[in-house]
């Protein structure tokens, strides 16, 4: 009966974060939640107090934390794709007795008599308000540290090259656009982005074949090209993401094969379609026709093995084509091709390591491998198509860490710590956008991932990448690049909603954001979109320093398509006013999405979405400063009568403003030609791209690089076939309506 009663027990009253989460509260100081959630010092107790009537200042507080109702919202949701997501399962409350509250006279401040916070307490402790003031600034950092931010929902379906509608999620870089794209049509100019900026009609990703038809799928003459450089190009450009094979003994290996004649049968078929492809992949730099050749044969045999028993070459062969797929800027198709890779993966149990260690030593840790590529090429794909994953690890017991036998500690291995960065962005995509309101305090698990995962692999891969690390394997420096920029990307993708809301409330508050930002303190949210913006500026300077120096190859799928994420950040940056020095970044990052343009057809389309986003922002800024002066001139010309009080001043303003819109009269962009060169220049480089559209697209179509096109069964070239998968074409979105420690932003 006493252990009923005391379970039952109710106290009159609750600590602020209890009463703002709307849960039960131990009413010991501090309760049992405060202790839970590791902030013992926040736990505190105000009693309720009568008032005449509201004050205006806590009109203002209320009005700025929003209604209590849909700030207290919580979501949970339990997920078990990501086994290394194991620190953000602490949330359960438990029922614990509370303390009694004693009413204070009515004319003394309120005292909250609260049960001890230890069993060996000696009784209630009393805590008066005089004595414990509450701090104004902390009670609103931790309200707002748990009031809830939406998430932009912006699945959307987009047209590809042939007008086929494909679905694009919401964490997915384009649909990041189109956030971004909406807020600044609406709020700064609604041309920013307009069809006629961008050329789009004459960007299409159409490869243009040398040979006929009737060669289509053929068998490739043989072979004379040297198969060392080729093989030591096709581990550059895979380092990082996929590792199928001994890599010493590989270029041997394939230069072996190239010499002796190969019979027709499904088992020679197979390795040959898997050598075919390494070449067609390291070949497409520099003989883009025979690497389409060998691509078209090497998938030929690849449909028809798949009629027979399936093997670790036939994963190898699908992975493979999803790589070139993607290269070739055919994500749509790649994304199709791994699927097949996927469900051949799991018929022959390469996702359990016993499985694997049956086949002996070497077979299991090729076989261990071979998943982890699986892993971290489906997490891209899904990522940055904000699609589903089609792997997972609830059934999988492969480990993404080796250890050294000798010391025991973690060997240095790119492909390691490329699973171990997707993975945390899977449990990000998962945690946080699928979602649809979450707050800064969601953040903290997935920040401590992020600062394990830093302690243990940034200092190593900044080493690989300034040449000064111990270890050295080909193609390890812009596999260390593109591991890098995965973990700066991570860091955008968790704090991008808080930027977005960061920039809302400052483009809302139109010419007073910069004065306010300054004069309020910073909080959670704001930090977080700061951290937003410096993970953007960390992931340009390791590729802007690798093109220096001429290591970087310019088909990177992976970096190409979280630059274009940094981009943006940094164009919303620079428009939100978060530092003009924002600007030599996205100048910086618009360079390097143009270097890897001679390669790849999309680098080529975000760098001219970045363009027209940098040109919005200055032309923003530049009349947003000549406003600020205009009302400067106006309030100091009255000290030495610099303008007259007669009606002329109606005119003089009416100069000012005219000057103001003569941003928007010279030329139909907003500019004038010899500005406009100006602004589009990168680090002092002559522009490559211009938005005006008789002057730069009418000759695009000849000197754009192709990018090849796909079909699925048939060896022809008609119209369906170049249909199969589309390569997705960006512009007809556009005619429609470093250590970077989360937990100091807290």
């Amino acid at each position: 009966m006493d252990t009923r009663s005391t379970i039952r027990t109710r106290v009159a009253n609750a600590c602020d974060l209890c009463k703002l989460r709307k849960i039960k509260c131990s009413g010991a100081q501090p309760c049992g939640y405060c202790v839970r959630r590791r902030q013992p010092g926040n736990c505190r107790f105000t009693a309720p107090r009568r008032r005449p009537r509201p004050r205006s200042d806590d009109i203002a507080v209320q009005e700025s934390l929003g209604s209590p109702s849909s700030s207290t919202q919580s979501h949970s949701r339990h997920s078990g794709q990501s086994r290394i997501s194991t620190s953000r399962q602490d949330s359960d409350v438990s029922v614990q007795p509370r303390p009694q509250l004693t009413p204070a006279p009515s004319n003394a401040e309120p005292v909250v008599v609260v049960a001890a916070a230890s069993p060996g307490a000696a009784g209630p402790t009393q805590l008066p308000g005089p004595d414990r003031p509450l701090d104004r600034d902390t009670v609103l950092a931790v309200l707002e540290e748990h009031e809830e931010t939406e998430v932009p929902r912006e699945a959307r379906l987009l047209c590809d090259a042939q007008g086929k509608l494909i679905f694009i999620g919401d964490c997915a870089p384009l649909s990041f656009f189109q956030t971004v794209r909406r807020l600044v049509t609406t709020r700064v100019d609604a041309n920013a982005f307009a069809p006629e900026t961008s050329g789009y009609s004459a960007l299409e990703n159409v490869y243009s074949r040398e040979f006929t038809s009737e060669d289509y799928g053929a068998e490739p003459p043989p072979i004379t090209m040297p198969v060392g450089p080729v093989v030591s190009s096709y581990l550059d450009v895979t380092a990082g993401l996929i590792d199928l094979f001994d890599n010493t003994r590989l270029a041997a290996d394939i230069d072996a094969w190239a010499e002796r004649p190969r019979p027709r049968d499904r088992a020679t078929n197979t390795s040959s379609a898997v050598n075919y492809l390494v070449l067609a992949i390291g070949c497409r730099k520099s003989d883009e026709n025979t690497a389409q050749r060998y691509f078209d044969y090497a998938r030929s045999l690849a449909f028809e093995s798949l009629s027979g028993d399936l093997g670790v070459a036939s994963v190898q062969l699908f992975i493979l084509v999803t790589f070139y797929s993607l290269t070739a800027c055919q994500i749509n198709a790649a994304f199709l091709f791994f699927g097949i890779a996927a469900r051949a993966a799991y018929s022959i149990g390469i996702h359990r390591t016993a499985v694997n260690a049956r086949f002996g030593p070497e077979l299991h840790r090729q076989r261990d491998r071979l998943w982890k590529s699986l892993r971290v090429l489906d997490l891209f794909l899904s990522t940055s198509m904000g699609r589903p994953p089609a792997t997972s690890d609830l059934d999988c017991t492969v480990q993404y860490r080796a250890h050294d036998d000798e010391a025991g500690h973690e060997t240095v291995d790119l492909l390691d710590a490329a699973a171990q960065i997707f993975l945390v962005i899977e449990a990000i995509v998962v945690e946080i956008y699928s979602r649809r309101k979450i707050s800064p305090r969601l953040t903290e698990g997935i920040s401590r991932e992020l600062r394990e995962w830093s302690t243990r692999w940034l200092q190593q891969l900044k080493d690989i990448i300034e040449g000064t690390s111990r270890y050295h394997q080909p193609g390890m420096v812009n596999g260390a690049c593109q591991i890098l920029c995965s973990y700066y990307y991570a860091v955008i993708l968790v704090s991008r909603p808080f930027l977005m809301v960061e920039l809302h409330r400052r483009l809302s508050e139109g010419g007073q954001f910069a004065a306010e930002s300054r004069a309020y303190p910073m909080t959670g949210k704001s930090k977080l979109a700061d951290a937003c913006i410096d993970a953007a500026i960390l992931m340009v300077e390791p590729v802007k320093d690798l093109i220096e120096r001429g290591l970087m190859i310019r088909a990177a799928p992976v970096i190409v398509s979280w630059l274009f994420a940094s981009s943006l950040v940094l164009g919303v940056g620079l428009l939100g006013g978060f530092g003009r020095i924002i600007e030599k970044h996205c100048r910086a990052c618009i360079a390097a999405l143009e270097y890897f343009a001679q390669a790849d057809a999309h680098a080529l389309q975000y760098s001219l979405i970045a363009k027209s986003l940098l040109t919005t922002a200055l032309e923003y800024l530049e009349r947003r400063e000549i406003q600020e002066r205009q009302q400067r001139t106006e309030s100091s010309s009255q000290l030495f009568g610099l303008i007259p009080r007669t009606p002329r001043t109606t005119a003089t303003r009416g100069q000012v403003k005219a000057l103001s819109g003569s941003l928007q009269s010279d030329t139909p962009d907003g500019i004038r030609r010899s500005e406009k060169s100006r602004l589009m220049q990168v680090d002092g480089q002559s522009p490559r791209f211009s938005f005006d559209l008789e002057h730069s697209f009418l000759g695009l179509t000849e000197t754009l690089p192709r990018t090849p096109d796909f079909s699925l069964m048939s060896g022809s070239l008609d119209a369906d076939a170049e249909q199969t998968f589309g390569a997705l074409n960006l512009f007809p979105l556009l005619e429609t309506g470093g250590h970077i420690d989360l937990g100091n932003y807290f």
